[in-house]
């Protein structure tokens, strides 16, 4: 089969393309897992953090991809839950133990077993793969399969997001960053919470007008300061720097929901600005987003098919994948960016 691998860790701005296109063997499924033959295939911004070893993958090479769309290929001993044919999807979270407190819990995301798709075990970059059968998703089928790639992360991280954000309907919600997560939670927030208005603020003046243009209520530079106070942030930058401005818009009470696995060190001073009086005090909250777990994908999948909320797509092939990830280095973005692999 054809695949993109990345060998070493890269620098994508001093560095040769980091992936590479070669031919690798076919994988076998083994016991109750399925081979999924993938049509498609997201780009995210946790490729880039794998890429350049803030989230280094387990092992060498790797096939990168964890929004992965396909058709299930053959099932291994004791798979039942699909059949030959099936459209699948398959995101970030490929396994997790089942058993330890955080599992029994729901927490399956906080395990210390948890495998990440395309950093712990082989992702979508490419023409085949495997996963346990209980870790991959049925798909709606109003959704493309285009359309359905960005749902299994960019989406579903979302809206795990908007769920730890605890707003209600009427409340004022800023999104720091406007990529493929952020243009996804505008839908959901437009859907579920009518009443809100919704603040973008972005560095980028296409993110800023591409908001606006979905139904952003005001758009400003990620250093602005919001005409109103809000009662939660949802950031979802590489930065450090935003966080800081998004305490400062908080309302007495609000809560900063962090949607990044990591933050790039060059601006890591700025949280020494914190003033604890102006941006922290009147019990403002800071939670992380800790991967996902299987219910909030099966829940997202489900209130997407009913709004319907259909992301903003740019496709490449999938020898075109270092361009795709290069656009999204530099900000390149409107929507998601999907891979086409078949």
């Amino acid at each position: 089969m054809k695949a993109m691998v990345l060998k070493r860790i890269s620098n994508l701005a001093v560095d040769t393309p980091p992936l590479q296109l070669v031919d690798m063997k076919e994988p076998v499924p083994g016991e109750k897992e399925i081979l999924v033959r993938v049509s498609r295939c997201g780009v995210c911004h946790t490729e880039l953090d794998e890429i350049e070893g803030r989230i280094p993958p387990l092992h060498f090479p790797i096939i990168l991809g964890h929004q992965i769309v396909g058709r299930v290929e053959r099932s291994g001993r004791g798979a039942k839950r699909f059949k030959e044919g099936d459209r699948v999807g398959i995101a970030w979270i490929h396994s997790a133990c089942g058993e330890c407190t955080y599992c029994r819990k729901g927490m399956e995301n906080l395990c210390d077993s948890f495998m990440a798709t395309g950093r712990d075990a082989h992702g979508g970059y490419a023409e085949y793969t495997v996963v346990h059968e209980e870790f991959a998703y049925a798909l709606p089928r109003i959704l493309s399969d285009s359309e359905a790639a960005p749902l299994l992360c960019a989406g579903a991280i979302g809206y795990r997001s908007l769920m730890l954000a605890g707003i209600e309907d009427g409340e004022r919600i800023g999104l720091t960053g406007f990529g493929a997560s952020g243009h996804l939670v505008l839908g959901i927030l437009r859907h579920k919470y009518p009443r809100s208005k919704v603040f973008v603020f972005s560095r980028t003046l296409s993110e800023r007008v591409f908001a606006a243009e979905l139904g952003a209520y005001w758009t400003g530079d990620t250093e602005e300061e919001s005409p109103k106070t809000l009662h939660a942030v949802i950031d979802t930058t590489p930065a450090w720097r935003p966080l800081v401005q998004a305490l400062r818009n908080l309302e007495r009470g609000g809560r900063l929901v962090i949607n990044a696995i990591r933050k790039e060190e060059r601006d890591k001073e700025s949280l020494l600005k914190l003033e604890y009086v102006r941006d922290l005090w009147m019990e403002k909250e800071i939670k992380s987003v800790a991967n996902i777990t299987r219910k909030d994908v099966e829940e997202f999948l489900a209130l997407a098919a009913e709004i319907p909320l259909k992301p903003e797509i740019q496709e490449f092939a999938l020898a075109e994948a270092n361009r795709a990830l290069q656009e999204l280095k530099e900000r390149n973005i409107r929507g998601a960016k999907v891979l086409r692999i078949e």
